[in-house]
């Protein structure tokens, strides 16, 4: 019995040396006072820069109201700054290029939610449950040889 209740101790000691090495996140920034990541979608690749301000968002020099005209794009960007309650607190200044305009917006929130917990490393466990932290892996698929795209076979001829 007494070697069950030393165990127990032991664990417990265990436990706390696990719990102070977890690491820290850390806040990131460059010498501006800027939060710097990129983020990633389909083809797409965003630079994203986050600094304290009145809200603009800016992609390749253009307003973002300009550069992404639909507003579910607009919307798509916009959730993780609602999701971490920190509308019109950051200027975002971000640079896109590559695939479309989907694509892009959805590199733009994956580098906006990266470079928020940057800067405010608190913000990563509201961020991470909302799903924003992680890079969507669907790419599209290659051409094979010996099909008309991806999967699709050559239409069959009989004669």
């Amino acid at each position: 019995m007494a070697e069950s209740v030393q165990s127990l101790e032991g664990l417990s000691s265990l436990k706390a040396q696990a719990v102070a090495e977890q690491p820290k996140h850390v806040q990131k920034l460059d010498a501006q006072g800027r939060a710097y990541a990129t983020g990633k979608r389909k083809n797409a690749v965003a630079r994203v820069w986050i600094k304290p301000g009145s809200g603009k968002i800016v992609v390749n020099t253009r307003p973002v109201e300009v550069f992404f005209a639909r507003p579910v794009l607009r919307m798509l960007i916009q959730q993780p700054i609602v999701a971490a309650n920190r509308s019109g607190q950051y200027d975002v200044i971000c640079t896109v290029s590559g695939g479309g305009l989907s694509g892009q917006a959805g590199a733009v929130r994956h580098g906006i939610s990266k470079a928020l917990t940057y800067f405010e490393p608190d913000l990563r466990s509201p961020l991470k449950r909302g799903g924003f932290l992680t890079r969507d892996p669907r790419v599209v698929e290659r051409k094979k040889y010996g099909r008309a795209k991806a999967r699709r076979s050559f239409q069959f001829s009989k004669r």
